[in-house]
């Protein structure tokens, strides 16, 4: 019999659900084994009955729960708590749904602050209201999975490789634990690294960095070496998949943005490449933008309002 697996986005874009069509064949190869009970992406499968005849959020029961995106408002939590219910193994689909991902750097700004910013612009007339009706209400802030409610297994990515993704299926369908290693980027990276380098400071990716065009990433410098923030040394691997590939930043000669979250899940990439960077000689004031190293894992009280007058 198929396994039953329910997939749902929240705070998210749906670049996650278009990483699971992006299976291809291999998608078409799983098909047979697992049955898409509800997966707003490829079905039409209404939360209130195709009717809306139903009072409350309704997810069919599913061996397997995909979840994306993060917690922004109340309706985002109540989905998340049905999903969480329905779902005998729950998986915490992408980085939203992991560490807040993009949308968690509004956990710098109060609610206040960000909807007067948004709706009280030069383009707005004065006073304009802001809208109030049919629309969920806002929690707080932005919240990753697992800060409301028990996530099985981990899933990050700005969408995860669709290998993992069916690495972790096809493991679940044997019965076993996905192995998910925890690695860094800077593990699976080939550029060429020559230990403590020269630089004291951080510029601004305003330049190329130094490379042969002709020649592979493997002869490439380090670009950390070179003086780029580059944020693969406290990222998760996984973005190159499992074909041994260079980084996906890295194959395009730019530095990585972070975009996997912390090696560990508890982990802070902002404090961890902090004590990196000053442990190696280098002045951490230079960094053009220290934030932007949490700009995929804010949750988690890792992002927080500055107090007024705070520079």
């Amino acid at each position: 019999m198929p396994v039953k697996v329910a997939n749902e986005w929240l705070n998210s874009c749906s670049g996650c659900e278009i990483a699971i069509l992006n299976l291809g064949e291999t998608l078409l190869d799983l098909l047979p084994q697992i049955e898409f009970v509800h997966i707003p992406v490829l079905m039409d499968h209404k939360h209130y009955g195709q009717l809306g005849e139903k009072r409350e959020i309704d997810i069919p029961k599913a061996t397997v729960g995909l979840l994306s995106g993060g917690l922004r408002n109340e309706e985002h939590l109540e989905v998340a708590h049905e999903m969480r219910k329905k779902c005998d193994i729950l998986i915490a689909l992408g980085t939203c749904a992991t560490h807040g991902g993009i949308p968690a750097l509004i956990n710098s700004f109060t609610n206040d602050e960000f909807l007067e910013y948004y709706y009280s612009t030069d383009s707005t007339e004065p006073g304009a209201k802001i809208p109030d009706q049919g629309i969920s209400p806002l929690l707080d802030r932005c919240y990753a999975l697992d800060e409301k409610i028990d996530v099985d297994i981990y899933l990050p990515g700005c969408p995860p490789h669709p290998d993992q993704i069916a690495t972790a299926i096809l493991a679940l369908l044997n019965g076993e634990t996905p192995d998910l290693p925890f690695k860094s980027v800077c593990d699976t990276c080939p550029a060429i690294r020559k230990g403590k380098g020269n630089i004291t400071t951080i510029k601004r990716f305003t330049e190329n960095p130094e490379y042969d065009p002709d020649k592979g990433i493997d002869e490439m410098r380090c670009l950390l070496e070179q003086g780029y923030l580059c944020a693969g040394p406290v990222t998760r691997a996984g973005c190159a998949g499992n074909d041994g590939d260079a980084p996906r930043c890295i194959s395009a000669r730019v530095p990585c943005r972070g975009c996997y979250g912390p090696v560990r899940q508890d982990g802070n990439q902002l404090l961890d490449m902090l004590n990196a960077l000053a442990s190696n000689g280098i002045d951490i004031t230079s960094i053009p933008d220290r934030s932007s190293l949490l700009r995929f894992s804010g949750a988690h009280n890792r992002l927080v309002p500055s107090i007024k007058g705070d520079k």
